[in-house]
């Protein structure tokens, strides 16, 4: 049984599931020339931004912004580490801790696939009115 006449497909979830599918896709075809997973791109994006706005950030400083988790955050800094992308060292005030870097090669990819992932959510978001994207920003601050 469902409330929505119309079956799952008037459900604003299902809906979401379906959006957020298709969003996927277009973020892997988009991503796999540059060689990047979606979330390597996202920590290789933040790593970058949180570095040119306040210096290199600790590792769970760049999963605080990505809104990942510090252990998944840790293995895929290690893929990007591993590619020549950023580089990691023990903090000078905490020994458990690491700082990120990234490297030239990685700020270049960033900037490249910022543009390329800027590109496609203009593509895919053309038709959603300020409103709906208003409450998509609200909804992600929960």
């Amino acid at each position: 049984m469902t409330r929505f006449a119309g079956g799952p497909a008037e459900s604003p979830g299902f809906l979401l599931w379906h959006a957020t599918l298709r969003w996927q896709r277009e973020m892997t075809a988009t991503l796999a020339p540059l060689g990047l997973t979606h979330v390597q791109f996202v920590l290789l994006a933040c790593t970058w931004w949180l570095e040119s706005h306040g210096g290199a950030p600790h590792q769970v400083d760049v999963a605080a912004q990505a809104g990942t988790d510090p252990k998944m955050t840790s293995d895929v800094i290690a893929r990007l580490e591993a590619k020549g992308l950023v580089r990691r060292e023990a903090s000078a005030s905490d020994a458990r801790a690491k700082v990120v870097t990234v490297t030239d090669a990685g700020a270049t990819l960033a900037r490249q696939a910022i543009a390329a992932v800027e590109a496609t959510d203009a593509a895919f978001f053309a038709g959603v009115d300020t409103g709906s994207l208003a409450a998509l920003a609200r909804y992600g601050e929960r």
